[in-house]
């Protein structure tokens, strides 16, 4: 019957939109999966032409759901971008609406910003505004394969989060279409603005209004439950959508991170920073992760641009790959391999450091920066342990590449082992770090696991990627567990789940865990009010089906 009932529907499409409609199997399998666990196949792929196509796309689903609402018609939309969420956010059995073939344009860029469709690549995106003298700083690691869709969707962050912020702080406005297929563009309101809004007799008038009322009602609690960590992805954002104190209201704060559960965005007007003219890195080769409690305090008294990391597992696939790590930075293994001596003499003998920490210092005057890095080198030798100062951009990017491209190594380059996104992306404040890592650690000792650490050490925001054999007798099951009681203790600490990569199919159902009853019923009346039929990415966000996600893990 669903077969049938698709490829009906399929034909629907064909005479509404101008983009392509396919049930071929092979566009199918290729929108199956993300860089998560999941495996989700979807019925039918749209790849839509413009925002007057998604808005047809979503009116025809709509008003097929309306009219057979009675019968349960198993029709739902998901957006796609590039596909690099780590939490099978862009998975759907229904229909996959993929932006990448057509919508990826950048309509204008000014000296201050941009306009773009969300299936533009962030880096081609950052070539139009470094054109014009800045960036949007909370690009992913996945920079070169992560696209606009993507990173508002799940209200990206990276290395620069540490200085400059989220991607919610650089949205200006978001054009979007709701879920009955009316348009409309999200942006700050203030006090006669928002009036006449809410007067409207449209969708987002009607939203507006009752999302206003929500927030107004709610405003003391919602505060109290926003996560004091110094970055979330979890739930929606409901206690940045109103400023009581200049009395603005802008839903695409609220929008921005919800995975496009709430709206799909068809345009995003975007600002950014304009980048420091200098920099220099100090990196620091530590034994062990058992100082970084006290070392990252010490070394963000001296305001660097950013802390990252990766591990000893990392860096010795980046070695043994150095090809590709080559290929990455644009060179050949002979004119790069000079550089790497260094690097390949650890590998060999055996003296491979546990945890490589990279600190840059950036500013607009080359004495500035240096004085910066001289400080901060200054305290970090007394911990004993080797420290590197690059002297310019090219000896730093060597490091910058192992980190950036130390996920897309794991998950592509280790035969028989597979990357398992689970704890990926936890989150403490920096002050508990002394207390959480050892009670972290004593987590780990208890599991014969191997596992990757990388991630924003200034926030205290750590990616630990388990490898695993998925054929493995019991391992789903140790998965379960290890994330069930490495929450517990984030949760203990006060803090999130997801800093960056978000909820998904993944953690959904944990987010009863991370806050109360009330405000998980506050995140569910905010989904109804926006979606009451459930079109837009169900079981994201709120409602999730734990059983479902566990039981669509992809075993190729």
């Amino acid at each position: 019957m669903n077969e049938i009932f698709y490829t009906d529907v399929a034909g629907d499409l064909r005479t509404i939109i101008k983009g392509d409609i396919s049930i071929l199997d092979s566009d199918r399998e290729k929108a199956a999966r993300d860089t998560s666990l999941f495996y989700v196949k979807p019925r039918i792929v749209v790849y839509p032409k413009s925002k007057e196509d998604i808005a047809k796309l979503v009116a025809y689903v709509h008003a097929k759901k309306t009219k057979d609402i009675d019968q349960g018609v198993p029709l739902s939309l998901t957006m796609r971008a590039a596909g690099t969420c780590m939490t099978g956010g862009p998975l759907s059995e229904s229909i996959v609406v993929d932006t990448m073939r057509y919508m990826n344009h950048v309509f204008s860029v000014t000296d201050t910003e941009a306009i773009t469709e969300p299936g533009v690549y962030y880096s081609d995106f950052e070539k139009k505004t470094l054109a014009h003298g800045w960036l949007l700083p909370s690009y992913p690691a996945s920079r070169d394969l992560a696209a606009i869709g993507g990173i508002v969707s799940n209200n990206s962050g990276g290395e620069k989060t540490l200085t400059y912020g989220k991607t919610e702080k650089y949205v200006r406005s978001l054009r979007v279409v709701f879920a009955n297929g009316e348009e409309d563009v999200l942006e700050p309101l203030h006090a006669e603005k928002l009036i006449a809004k809410c007067e409207e007799q449209t969708e987002s008038g009607r939203i507006h209004r009752e999302i206003f009322a929500l927030v107004k009602d709610n405003y003391d609690v919602l505060q109290q439950a926003k996560p004091t960590v110094t970055k979330n992805s979890s739930g929606y954002y409901l206690w940045n959508v109103y400023d009581k104190e200049s009395g603005v209201f802008d839903l695409s704060k609220l929008v921005v991170g919800s995975q496009g559960t709430l709206a799909c965005v068809t345009e995003a007007t975007l600002s950014g920073i304009v980048p420091k003219k200098h920099s220099r890195m100090l990196v620091m080769f530590l034994p062990a992760t058992t100082q970084l409690g006290e070392i990252i305090p010490r070394l963000l008294k001296h305001t660097p641009e950013t802390i990252e990391s990766y591990d000893d597992h990392t860096f010795k696939i980046a070695i043994k790959f150095f090809g590709s790590i080559a290929k990455s930075m644009g060179g050949t293994m002979l004119t790069l391999g000079f550089q790497f001596l260094p690097e390949f003499w650890m590998a060999i003998t055996g003296g491979v450091p546990k945890i490589i920490l990279m600190a840059e210092f950036a500013g607009d005057t080359e004495e500035e920066v240096a004085e910066q890095v001289q400080s901060a080198y200054n305290e970090m030798k007394v911990f004993g342990f080797p420290i590197t100062l690059t002297h310019s951009e090219q000896e730093a990017k060597k490091y910058w590449t192992f980190r950036r491209e130390s996920f897309n190594l794991l998950r592509q380059k280790l035969r028989g082992y597979r990357t398992a996104p689970t704890i990926d992306d936890i989150v403490v404040h920096t002050k508990d770090l002394p207390e959480f890592l050892p009670k972290l650690e004593i987590i780990f000792s208890k599991y014969d696991l191997i596992y990757t650490v990388a991630g924003h050490m200034g926030d205290a925001n750590f990616h630990i990627i388990p490898l695993i054999d998925i054929h493995k007798e019991g391992i789903v099951e140790t998965l379960h567990t290890l994330m069930d009681e490495v929450y517990t203790l984030v949760f203990q600490y006060g803090g999130s789940m997801s800093g960056e990569h978000n909820d998904g199919l993944l953690r959904t159902s944990y987010l009863s865990q991370m806050f109360t009853p009330e405000i998980v019923r506050l995140f569910e009346k905010t989904k109804d009010i926006f979606d009451p039929l459930a079109i837009l990415n169900p079981g994201k966000k709120v409602y999730g089906d734990k059983g479902f996600a566990w039981n669509h893990i992809d075993t190729k």
